[in-house]
This record gives structure tokens, sequence and C-alpha cells, in this order.
């Protein structure tokens, strides 16, 4: 099977690239000139070099492979660049959509995310479920549902697209949260905000057995939740103390850190800077709550992920080898 991976260099996609490698595939890459490519060193992957919006790059890359799996995405919370954002999220996946069509691909699954659903309010969701929510949390909120949007549109229109939803996604080289359970496995997160905030999680690496299965047998239009389950940051912390030993952060107040989120968020818009509270960051940890079930990935798909403890004993195991 020859196949291009978007975004290849990226956390879910250099684990992408590497498990289709093994399992024998053709794989290329779409990275951009300025990438950082340490992710891929020793990867079987050709690469191509482009912006995720250069049609002509896409038509190269996309040009007689089988199948195109989209995980090129600009990630973050707090203060970020909305133009730029809409830009990689939005057109970004308009491009690849147009191009795929046109190269007739036998499938294109790309990586959606749970949070289109909007603010569940505490509510486990499934598939079905319908955004109740009608303003967007944040840049990334509203640029990764209008990206949806478009994906849902192209399967209207006969390009046989999947997607999948994962929730939080996590591992050894994880660089959203990694960096949190790195200071907590030093001993030196002694303070934490919102340890009753429910999160969603899955292995990086079952989120990648997940695509590869969605592309295998997912049905033309679907969506695939993808999570091992979710639980509160408190009980993240505790199941991680079990493995390292380390003594849970305390609780930061809740009015301490809504002060410093409110003080903090215009400091960095005028100095350029990405504080670590924001207004954004703040309300993500306080006044949102996405949970979902992922029975239809494990039904249709065949998806046997490991589960949430072992997701956080994997990831302590695989942490401490990369610090020795």
């Amino acid at each position: 099977m020859k196949v291009l991976v978007t975004g290849a260099n990226g956390f879910t996609g250099s684990h992408l690239v590497k498990e289709l490698a093994a399992l024998g595939d053709e794989v290329i890459g779409l990275v951009r000139k300025t990438s950082n490519l340490k992710r891929l060193q020793g990867c079987q992957v050709k690469l191509v070099y482009g912006d995720i919006t250069d049609r002509k790059a896409l038509e190269y890359a996309i040009a007689s492979v089988d199948w195109v799996f989209h995980t090129a995405a600009y990630v973050e919370l707090g203060l970020v660049n909305a133009a730029e954002m809409a830009r990689v999220n939005v057109e970004g996946t308009r491009a690849v959509l147009e191009v795929a069509k046109a190269a007739g691909v036998q499938k294109l699954v790309y990586c959606s995310t749970i949070g289109v659903f909007g603010d569940t309010k505490g509510e486990a969701v499934n598939e079905t479920f319908v955004r109740k929510q009608k303003d967007f949390a944040s840049a990334y909120d509203r640029t990764k549902y209008l990206a949806q949007q478009l994906v849902d549109e192209f399967a209207q229109q006969g390009l046989p697209v999947v997607s999948v939803l994962p929730s939080g996604i996590m591992g050894g080289d994880d660089p959203h949260f990694g960096p949190v359970i790195a200071q907590f496995m030093q001993g030196r997160l002694k303070l934490w905000a919102g340890g009753d905030r429910i999160t969603g999680i899955v292995h990086v690496d079952d989120l990648v057995k997940a695509m590869i299965l969605a592309a295998e047998g997912g049905k033309k239009g679907e969506h695939y939740i993808i999570s091992a389950g979710d639980l509160t940051t408190r009980e993240m912390f505790e199941i991680l103390g079990k493995e390292t030993g380390r003594k849970i952060p305390g609780e930061a107040p809740k009015q301490i850190v809504r002060l410093l989120g409110n003080v903090l968020d215009p400091i960095g818009r005028v100095f350029s800077w990405q504080p670590p509270l924001s207004r954004e960051r703040v309300h993500y940890i306080y006044d949102r709550c996405v949970r979902v079930e992922a029975s239809k990935a494990r039904q249709e798909l065949g998806w046997q992920p490991r589960s949430v403890e072992e997701t956080l004993r994997d990831i302590v195991k695989e942490m401490g080898m990369v610090q020795r």
C-alpha cells in the first residue's frame, strides 16, 4: 500500500509513519521546509516538502497513493495567530480534500478532535451528538469545527473520507502534557489547577491503530470517537503517583488562577508571549467539559485500546526510557 501522511513530522504523524512503515507500506510524508524532522530520524519515509495549502506540492505527494492520512494541524490554546490557524486548519484541509478528490484516492482518514462537539457539560456523548454550543471556546475549537464541516461536505459529494475524533492524545514524547508529566516525575510539580477537570485520553499509538483500522474498514463519511476513557486530572496524578512514588500536586486556588489568567493574558498580547495561563486556558480548565464514549470504534472497527491506567503506566515507562 502506498500512503501519504500530512504533518508527518508531528506527534501523531510521526507515530503513524513509523507504524505504517513497520507494516510494509510505502510512506510519503508531507512536511514544510522549516519543519523539525527529529521525530522522523531513521524512519522509512519519502519526504515531500510543501505547505499544507500548496496544491502543487499536494498533487505531487498524492499522485498514485492509495490512502491519505491528514494529521497536519495548528494545535495551540491561549494566545494564537487566529488567521494563521484558520489558514492551516481550514484552508489546508480544503486543499487536501480537493486534491485527494481529483486524484481519486481509495480512502482519506482525517484526524479531527472531540472538541467539534463543543461543551457537552459533563454528558458522555457519542457520534450522534449534535453540537449545542453556539459559540466557540477558542480559535482551535472554531477552526477544527469548520474543517470537520468541510470534510462532511466532501463525504456527501462522494469522497471516501472517514473522520477519527480523538480525545487527549498522550505518549512518552507528547509535546503538550508530556512536559507536565516530566515535571511531576522529577518531583518538581507542587501545584496544579483544576484537579476536578475531567478529560478523556488515548495513547498516540492506539490512535494510530484506530486510524489504520479506519482506512481499512471505516465507512465513507463516518465519524469514530477515539478515546480509552476519561478521568479527572487528580485521578490522573494519583495513577502517575503510584507508578513513580511521587506525591500528587496540591490544588491551586481557583480565584488566584482566574486572576492570573486575566492578568497574564494582556501582558502576553503586548509582548507576543505565550503565558502559562490565559483567559482561554482558564476557561478550558474550569468552565468546559467535553466527555465522550468510544464504543462505535470498538464495535465497527475492532479497535482495542489499552485502558486509561495502562496508558498512563506505559507513558511513565516511555518517559523513563527517554530520560535515561
